[in-house]
């Protein structure tokens, strides 16, 4: 059900209660503030920090750290935009909703399918990243076969019901969380106490003796942002998490509270552990640091166990994929913006159509894995990450639209309102836009804004038949609370 279908009164009030919107959408109210907390823990660490870093590192040197400090400041404004619109309005599908109330039915439309591919690609590239982390102890087994083994795994978990996708999403982000603050606090014995192989050569001064912080110079460390804001695509999970939430009003603040220590504690400070243990020339694209930081530590089977963490991290970006597909495409349905059968929910309250057809195409990642191996997971990436910005910048936008309408006096203020108003999401559009510009000047990546031009000529050929079709959907504003208050 969408929001114009709410009972007017209740959108006046400025209150649409997420517990009943979500009642009435048929989901089931099954994850607990443990679960929220732990997705969105889990959100912030994923493959592109686990993975990813490896080939940054080598481009950037020690001022990686720096860009992950930078880009993490900016996704905490997101967050916080994105968190003053979901206590307005909590409601599962969430950006692509605000989207469609302050921009428009077409953006809510073009968000939500955008966001869709994010995820879709997203789910690629960590199952690409999976069996990459499988070859390690197998690397007779080929890729195709551990990604397609993984898929259809996960495809089961994400069927049987939302409690048990939050279980499974708890207990990765609780490996992931508890193997970082690990490595960080052996990292620090070995500087402190130099005891291991890497004792000798382990020291602060690994940032700065070997060329210096900005080793390759300035430009190569902002060509790592682009990667770097792909490490944080999933920051904005806990959005869609809204509609099944059992008290969104609590869990939704103190998750999206907790992220600038997260990001401090596992991006930054773990990246300057590691690099002030191992000098940054040791490290090399296509191989975990944090692998590799074990493995020269010379500790009995850390390397082995750092890659089971990392896998997890891997299987865990996946199925959060999974989840977030299967409910954006019944929130496009309930909009009349995607085939109604995808607003069917299977005897366990799930999207199960949704999340069959979203599965079927993280298949051609399988298929990826199969023709061109060595290069998957940099083709999934960009894509990700351009789908990614759009989607920040449409949750950017939509809150400085909000603000003025709360200004204006036209919508209630939010209860929980992000510090700065709208000058931070400006900041953060600003910033977007930039690493857009540095995804266009670098040649390996500008391929995904072929892809995402190709898309949006895809979409707006989709929109024009839908409107043929049906023209109340595109007629639709979502914007009826602004009108009444008028």
């Amino acid at each position: 059900m969408t929001s114009a279908q709410v009972d007017t009164s209740e959108k006046d009030s400025g209150k649409a209660t997420g517990s009943s919107e979500a009642s009435e959408e048929g989901y089931e109210r099954g994850l607990g503030s443990r679960q929220v907390q732990m997705i969105a823990i889990g959100g912030a660490i994923g493959v592109g920090l686990f993975l990813g870093a490896g080939a940054n590192i080598a481009k950037a040197g020690p001022s990686l750290i720096l860009m992950y400090a930078l880009a993490g400041a900016i996704v905490f404004f997101i967050m916080r935009a994105l968190g003053e619109l979901l206590l307005y309005r909590p409601v599962s599908g969430s950006f692509a909703e605000y989207s469609r109330e302050f921009l428009g039915p077409f953006f809510g439309y073009f968000t939500g399918w955008t966001y869709w591919l994010m995820w879709v690609v997203t789910g690629m590239a960590e199952l690409t990243a999976a069996a990459i982390y499988v070859n390690y102890w197998f690397p007779s087994v080929p890729q195709w076969v551990t990604a397609l083994v993984f898929l259809v795994i996960l495809f089961g978990v994400n069927l049987i019901s939302v409690k048990v996708f939050g279980e499974l999403e708890f207990w990765f982000s609780m490996v992931k969380v508890t193997a970082l603050i690990g490595m960080i606090v052996i990292g620090l014995g070995v500087l402190t106490f130099g005891f291991s192989s890497a004792g000798d050569t382990a020291s602060v001064a690994n940032l700065y003796q070997f060329d210096g912080f900005f080793p390759k110079g300035v430009g190569s460390s902002l060509m790592t942002l682009q990667g770097v804001m792909f490490a944080y695509l999933a920051v904005e999970l806990v959005g869609v998490t809204a509609g099944e939430s059992e008290n969104p009003e609590k869990t939704l603040p103190k998750a999206i509270n907790t992220l600038p220590w997260r990001i401090a504690l596992f991006y930054v400070g773990a990246l300057t552990v590691i690099l002030c243990v191992v000098k940054w020339t040791e490290f090399a694209p296509g191989v975990s640091p944090f692998v590799a930081a074990f493995a020269k530590i010379g500790i009995p089977a850390g390397a082995g166990i750092v890659n089971f963490v990392v896998l997890t991290a891997a299987l865990s970006s996946c199925n959060s994929g999974m989840y977030s597909t299967g409910r954006m495409l019944r929130n496009l349905a309930d909009s009349g913006e995607a085939p109604a059968v995808f607003r069917r929910l299977s005897a366990s309250k799930t999207p199960a159509f949704g999340i069959t057809v979203s599965v079927l195409f993280m298949g051609i990642g399988v298929v990826l894995n199969y023709v061109v191996p060595e290069k998957a997971f940099g083709y999934v990436t960009s894509v990700a990450t351009a789908a990614g910005i759009w989607t920040w910048l449409m949750i950017l936008i939509s809150h400085v639209l909000y603000r003025r309408a709360v200004e204006a006096g036209r919508l209630p203020a939010s209860s929980f309102p992000a510090p700065g108003g709208a000058v931070c999401s400006w900041i953060a559009i600003a910033f977007l836009l930039f690493v857009t510009c540095l995804i266009a000047y670098d040649a390996d990546s500008r391929v995904c804004l072929y892809v995402m031009a190709g898309w949006a000529a895809a979409l707006g050929v989709g929109w024009l038949v839908l409107k043929n079709r049906d023209p109340e959907v595109a007629a639709r504003r979502e914007t009826a609370p602004l009108e009444k208050a008028n």
